[in-house]
């Protein structure tokens, strides 16, 4: 097992044991500080990358949505942590069972396909970045009980994630079963019955 492996297994054992979305908040918020300036200029170099590949249209649409899925999820979970707020949330985690499921598939999903790695990240860094991934992804889903992608974002065919009134709605919830690392499968959001 290698050093990042052994890192993932220890923070996903622990944030497993968590259950107010307070302490997931600070827990989670207290792993992403451990990133240093560098890691998030890599972690923000490699998500620019994976936007610039889309095909010219729907990547400017899509664009503004992958930022505020990097930068603002991050920046709102560091501003919750550092004004207190997540001492003040002491309901327990919604879906007990799917945020279990969740962390169980974080291991494999942060080690999935990195064989080769990606062209800015070092193979042995690549698990650590993922992990990232989903520790935000956590925040936003787990915390906040919002959608892995940020309402308003684009998917092909016209289609987006929008909410009405208390529910979350999205065009391809249902649709990446097959993907076992995928958010989607864990997310809160329905599946849109107008995209099925």
């Amino acid at each position: 097992m290698t050093p990042a492996e052994e890192k993932i297994i220890k923070t996903v054992s622990a944030m497993k044991l968590i259950n107010t979305k307070g302490e997931l908040g600070r827990f989670i918020a207290s792993e992403i500080l451990k990133y240093s300036m560098y890691d998030l200029q890599i972690i923000g170099a490699r998500a620019r990358d994976e936007v610039d590949i889309l095909p010219p249209a729907y990547r400017e649409k899509f664009r503004p949505f992958a930022k505020e899925w990097f930068f603002g999820r991050y920046h709102r979970l560091l501003s919750m942590y550092r004004s207190g707020e997540f001492d003040k949330m002491d309901s327990p985690i919604k879906d007990r069972e799917t945020f279990t499921a969740f962390c169980d598939m974080i291991p494999k999903g942060c080690s999935y396909d990195e064989k080769e790695g990606h062209r800015l990240v070092p193979v042995d860094k690549a698990p650590l970045y993922d992990l990232f991934y989903y520790l935000l992804s956590t925040f936003a889903m787990f915390v906040l009980d919002e959608p892995g992608h940020p309402v308003g974002t684009p998917f092909p065919g016209g289609f987006e994630v929008y909410k009405k009134r208390e529910d979350y709605f999205c065009p391809i919830r249902d649709k990446e079963e097959e993907i076992f690392h995928s958010i989607c499968n864990f997310c809160p959001a329905k599946q849109d019955k107008n995209n099925i």
